[in-house]
């Protein structure tokens, strides 16, 4: 994919967030020593963390330079590493592995979170949080305007990938290598000021590979369609704002 854009991605940064602190909130470690933030972004669910344990080596690892040099800009002192998520293989075990909204664009967790439980030590913690809001209209309009274009046989292939499991199969992979695993969703309802905001949201995340995917001339005929789509989707409240609401599922394993 193209690089990130950090500008559109923490637009909604407030949003982005507010997972990443529920999802530590449920983080029983005490006093560890490594901490690792896989697909840190530009930085914002890494200060929590260190925030959260002041005295610990807190890593953040995304391998896109464009977030890291934003977070490297927040914090100039923070242990900034670019890295490939998927080829995550620390030198000693980690105290607590977290990841926020990133392992939803790797697929075969079924290897995946028991490579990545095997990283902890015994007694710590893999928390993973990942959008799970791919049937909502929001994500399905995404597929069906993919479907009905000049551009169909090149995004087809896009539209099918949905690498995230449920929370039954996130206990089946992980409770026979951990002592204990929490799994839990929540779908937050963000208020917007208008269906645009909706589309400025997926644009920053969930709609990036198809927008790779088209020549400049296809991009615009593509979003306006898209946008369509959302507006007619997401109707206005009587006050003018517009309900978004995006699940998510949480994953905290103590190995």
């Amino acid at each position: 994919m193209a690089p990130w854009d950090p500008v559109r991605y923490t637009k909604f940064e407030a949003e982005r967030t507010q997972p990443a602190r529920d999802l530590l909130a449920r983080v029983d470690v005490e006093a560890p020593g490594l901490v690792v933030d896989l697909g840190c972004g530009p930085g914002n669910s890494t200060a929590l963390l260190s925030a959260r344990w002041p005295h610990a080596r807190v890593e953040g690892i995304d391998s896109d330079e464009a977030m890291l040099a934003e977070a490297r800009r927040r914090n100039p002192d923070g242990i900034w590493i670019q890295g490939d998520v998927a080829a995550f293989s620390p030198d000693r075990p980690c105290d607590v592995v977290f990841s926020n909204a990133t392992l939803h664009w790797l697929t075969e967790h079924e290897r995946l979170f028991p490579r990545l439980l095997a990283h902890v030590r015994q007694g710590g913690v893999l928390a993973v949080q990942m959008p799970r809001n791919y049937g909502a209209p929001s994500h399905r309009s995404i597929a069906e305007v993919a479907a009905d274009g000049p551009w169909a046989g090149r995004l087809a292939e896009r539209a099918r990938i949905v690498p995230v499991g449920d929370a039954a199969f996130y206990y089946d992979v992980l409770a026979p290598r951990a002592t204990r695993v929490d799994v839990w969703e929540t779908e937050y309802v963000h208020v917007m000021p208008d269906a645009g905001a909706i589309v400025d949201w997926v644009e920053g995340t969930g709609l990036r590979p198809f927008i790779d995917a088209l020549t400049e001339g296809e991009r615009p005929l593509f979003r306006a369609r898209y946008r369509a789509e959302i507006a007619r989707l997401y109707p206005a409240r009587p006050d003018g704002n517009v309900l978004f609401s995006f699940r998510r599922i949480f994953v905290v394993a103590t190995r």
